[in-house]
């Protein structure tokens, strides 16, 4: 069976040059006589694996010395308690923009350690947009301010960061490797793996080194980034697998040419699937144009009913992983890295005949 284009939120797809190289290693790494996910972590090859991947990843970040660079478990969901745990005490007051549902998730879960301020929230407008910094109600005293940098679900996406004199924190789960970031500008930023880095299972953080080192008395352990980096992400068993897949990951970035490269790529994909929605009056985008998203593209069609069909119609064709959210209906391409052009120009084929058949 011929492959099929995926749009899938997340898991999502895997850039196939890199499944290809796993499945040549899957028996036998490099004449180890075992798979990656058979070895210790402990051992010289894995560690090798590791170092390299986090060098790669550095390289394409540009990630200074001034900063610590984990590789995790629990996904970004577990960083939205972690955060707060090692870098607030109790009664601090921390900032949050809400822009969707995983903001609201985070700003949750942050309010169970500390005090959270929700500077602004689109909620009112159902997360179509991204308040303005201006009308920001920021604390006098915070933390931190943290953002999500790409709402997976709503499709809101910051194209410009905040100016901000507290420490910026970011979830970049949904659009994380996909285009150049200054990390400076951050004091850390994580996110799951499970779009654009590799399997779900790992989680990547990158805190600056003197955030760490005040964890509350009772973060657990595994949630400690001081612990994590002094075992070099290994305090305990790592997700190595994930790990070594998304070393893959980055050596097919920087082979693509970096980060600039593959934003080149992904500004190209979404302005192809934007122009299909915009120029026509069947396809209805619900986000502000002003910070549409890059990776993560919801639309609509006049009758609901007709969503369901536009779903199997796709499935036949091999376009998959299109039906949106619940919260926000209609349909959802995400555009990741690893969705190549072509699955945008032959979605977006099948969007014109469509409205040509029930338009």
């Amino acid at each position: 069976m011929a492959r099929i284009f995926n749009f899938s939120a997340g898991p999502a797809a895997l850039p196939e040059a890199v499944l290809e190289r796993a499945r040549e290693e899957m028996l036998d790494y490099q004449g180890s006589g075992m798979s990656v996910m058979e070895m210790s972590h402990r051992s010289k090859t894995f560690v090798a694996i590791a170092e390299q991947a986090e060098a790669d990843f550095r390289e394409l970040l540009n990630v200074s010395d001034d900063y610590h660079v984990l590789f995790l478990q629990g996904g970004a969901t577990t960083q939205f308690a972690a955060i707060p745990l090692n870098l607030t005490a109790a009664g601090d007051t921390v900032d949050y923009v809400d822009t969707g549902s995983w903001s609201k998730k985070a700003i949750k879960e942050a309010g169970k350690y500390c005090s959270v301020n929700v500077v602004a929230s689109s909620a009112e407008t159902n997360y179509d947009r991204i308040p303005g910094p201006a009308r920001w109600q920021l604390s006098a005293d915070a933390r931190y301010l943290h953002i999500c940098s790409n709402e997976t679900i709503g499709g809101v996406q910051f194209h410009n960061l905040p100016d901000t004199e507290v420490p910026l924190v970011a979830d970049m789960s949904s659009d994380f490797l996909s285009r150049p970031m200054n990390v400076d500008q951050f004091a850390l930023i994580y996110g799951g793996a499970q779009k654009n880095i590799g399997p779900a299972g790992l989680t990547v953080v990158v805190v600056r080194k003197d955030l760490c080192g005040n964890a509350r008395p009772e973060t657990p352990t595994p949630l400690d980034y001081a612990v994590q980096a002094d075992a070099d992400s290994m305090s305990n068993t790592p997700p190595t697998y994930g790990w070594y897949l998304a070393g893959l990951v980055f050596a097919w970035l920087k082979d693509l040419g970096g980060l600039e490269a593959i934003d080149a790529i992904n500004r190209r994909k979404a302005g192809k699937l934007y122009a299909a929605i915009d120029n026509s009056n069947f396809y209805h985008s619900p986000v502000d144009p002003a910070v549409r998203s890059h990776m993560n593209v919801p639309f609509t069609m006049p009758d609901a009913e007709l969503d369901a069909k536009f779903v199997a119609g796709a499935e036949e064709r091999g376009l998959s992983g299109l039906k949106g959210h619940r919260s926000v209906g209609g349909m959802r391409a995400s555009i990741y890295n690893a969705v190549p052009e072509a699955a945008i120009d032959a979605l977006v084929e099948y969007m014109h005949e469509f409205e040509n058949e029930h338009g």
